[in-house]
């Protein structure tokens, strides 16, 4: 793989497993939308107001706020008296790479390139092959066959960094594809290479939940609805490879996702941050 990777090190604080909506994810949402642009530093006091705001009890406020530390994604930090955490570097290097994500979905042109991935690792690297499996499917890579992964070629760098992270690298040779020739149609072979009905069933629950919009009638109330919002679809980036129009169904509800979200993020992001900064 090559070089211009972001951090391996970093790149294993990524967490794939954190369900929308639990209170490890929100706190990780919070942190990674409000607390890092306000300097990365935050008193545990207002961090839990801001968590009962949307729901969360104190008590379990500060058990995922001791988990993110013993996981390395916080750490203690005092200031002028006032008991607090700080995002560690790597974690801050994290949250920059899901900002990316997130808040800069992508969709492939048609014509635009593929990178392939491939690999064949020894039996004796059993458990450092599931886990590439695994954060392959994480950041959106799909499956042509066992040892064969495709991805939007602006993939290219997250993929390097999983593999440098898992020490695999002697094992991993990638190509880039401008034309993929598959024995069915595109769309066929692409359902076959992502689980295109679970990414759109994703899409529709979204959309089924935060489609009608909502009238905040204040900053906390802009917090309280963009907060579970940004939470449920911080996911979807992931999943969702952005694949061109040729290689998804003509209703893709994906697009329809994206657009509510980019409204929903104009109408309250910033309203809710002032909140958060007051």
């Amino acid at each position: 793989m090559t070089n211009s990777a972001p951090s391996a090190a970093g790149a294993i604080l990524d967490d794939f497993d954190s369900r929308p909506g639990s209170t490890t994810s929100l706190v990780r949402t919070v942190l990674g939308a409000y607390v890092r642009p306000l300097g990365g530093w935050f008193a545990i006091a207002d961090f839990v107001v801001w968590m009962e705001a949307i729901g969360v009890p104190s008590e379990s406020t500060r058990i995922a706020v001791t988990r993110l530390k013993k996981k390395g994604v916080i750490e203690s930090s005092t200031r002028k008296g006032r008991t607090g955490y700080r995002i560690t570097e790597q974690a801050d290097a994290m949250f920059a790479r899901g900002d990316g994500r997130i808040f800069g979905f992508r969709r492939m042109a048609d014509g635009d390139p593929f990178r392939l991935i491939s690999f064949t690792i020894p039996e004796t690297q059993r458990a450092a092959r599931h886990q590439l499996r695994r954060r392959l499917t994480g950041i959106g890579c799909g499956t042509v066959s066992p040892g064969l992964w495709i991805a939007p070629e602006y993939l290219a760098p997250e993929a390097a960094a999983i593999v440098d992270a898992l020490e695999l690298s002697p094992y991993v040779t990638t190509f880039v594809a401008s034309e993929v020739a598959p024995p069915t149609t595109l769309r066929e072979s692409a359902e076959l290479w992502w689980d295109l009905a679970g990414i759109a069933d994703r899409h529709r629950a979204f959309l089924e939940a935060f489609d009608g919009g909502s009238s905040a009638r204040n900053a906390r109330d802009a917090f309280v609805t963009f907060v579970p919002l940004l939470d449920e679809w911080r996911v979807i980036p992931y999943v969702d490879p952005g694949l061109p129009p040729s290689m998804t169904p003509e209703d893709w509800p994906g697009t329809r996702a994206v657009a509510t979200f980019e409204t929903a993020r104009e109408r309250y992001f910033d309203l809710s941050l002032g909140w958060v900064a007051s």
